[in-house]
């Protein structure tokens, strides 16, 4: 990736900022120079009508381009000078000519526009390894209906290289069947691909149909009458916190805040293996707290303040319970089924 891909990677050019700013337009491109190193050296920059832009360095004691600072591991302290004073100019136009973009391209930003116009939905970043990854979830039950990602494009296919971004979109498996079978659609990268459909944003699929096909996953997360709309499933790892030990000391504790629980939900708390089994109930008293904390298990910026109710034997709701009302895993916090609740209240 060159030093100008990488500096405008995610952003929008506009174009009437780029000539208050100095460049003249020629034909189809629009030009600037500036002078840098004491007037020893020039960087001459390229902006065409795709916003796409190039620079160049010349020596002027010599009348010729000079290229050193882009050689990779040059360690020469005059070329890193130079990159430095060229990387600086192009940050400063970057700065003052374009508009940070969500997306690196142009097709994921018009989805991610359009999926905010029509569900009021915004891309979250969940992961620190990859930062340029997004979920959108409905805002009701906090199940996924699309992702964006980046990535090379020969995880896709093997015979191409270089950088895209694809959508992942959920759909039933006979129309997953059917859709691999035309252009630009792709087995589920990194998901499940029975269930799951990747297609490139590049514009090879129209946004139309890529929003008719996210309305079909967006309806697959819907919560029904069968969801108990203020009561939630919430994973733990004891490896990674001794809840009991904490509770022993006080029965309000701090948890990590998960996206749509709010105050006075009701929170029953699953322990992982060796448990598997919800051991706690909690009701919410206090939500979106500010609070730094990262170890290399979890990660958290906000937290939510959470009283202790009633505490299960382990027998009560495990797993093999569980399953008998449709819950085989849980990874995250996710609605409690109305007919669990049900159980769980007619139980106490």
């Amino acid at each position: 990736m060159t030093i100008e891909d990488e500096l405008f990677k995610k952003t929008k050019i506009d174009f009437t900022k780029i000539i208050k700013y100095g460049f003249k337009k020629d034909k189809f491109l629009y030009k600037y120079s500036k002078n840098i190193m004491n007037n020893n050296f020039r960087v001459d920059v390229e902006i065409n009508e795709d916003g796409v832009v190039k620079g160049k360095v010349f020596d002027l004691s010599f009348d010729e381009e000079y290229t050193n600072f882009r050689v990779e591991g040059s360690m020469g302290t005059f070329s890193n000078q130079i990159k430095k004073e060229f990387k600086n100019l192009l940050k400063d136009i970057r700065n003052n000519c374009f508009v940070t973009e969500t997306f690196i391209y142009t097709q994921s930003n018009r989805i991610a526009n359009l999926i905010k116009e029509k569900y009021g939905d915004e891309p979250e970043f969940e992961w620190e390894k990859f930062p340029l990854f997004a979920t959108f979830r409905n805002k009701d039950s906090k199940k996924w209906y699309g992702i964006i990602m980046n990535l090379d494009k020969s995880k896709l296919d093997k015979k191409s290289t270089g950088e895209v971004e694809i959508i992942n979109i959920k759909l039933e498996p006979n129309e997953v069947e059917e859709l691999l079978k035309q252009d630009g659609f792709y087995p589920a990268y990194h998901m499940n691909k029975k269930n799951w459909i990747t297609i490139i944003l590049n514009d090879t699929i129209s946004d139309e149909k890529i929003m008719n096909l996210l309305d079909k996953s967006y309806s697959y997360t819907r919560l029904n009458k069968y969801s108990a709309k203020n009561e939630w499933i919430v994973p733990a790892n004891p490896k990674y916190f001794d809840i009991e030990k904490a509770l022993k000391e006080n029965n309000t504790i701090m948890w990590k805040q998960s996206t749509g629980i709010k105050i006075n939900d009701i929170i029953y708390l699953y322990l992982a293996k060796p448990y598997s089994s919800i051991m706690y109930k909690f009701k919410v008293v206090e939500e979106n707290i500010p609070y730094e904390y990262k170890d290399e298990n979890v990660k958290m910026q906000k937290v939510m303040k959470i009283d202790l109710i009633r505490r299960y034997e382990k027998e009560k709701l495990s797993l093999d319970k569980l399953k008998d009302f449709g819950i085989n895993t849980i990874r995250g916090s996710r609605y409690m089924p109305l007919s669990l609740s049900k159980y769980i209240n007619k139980m106490e």
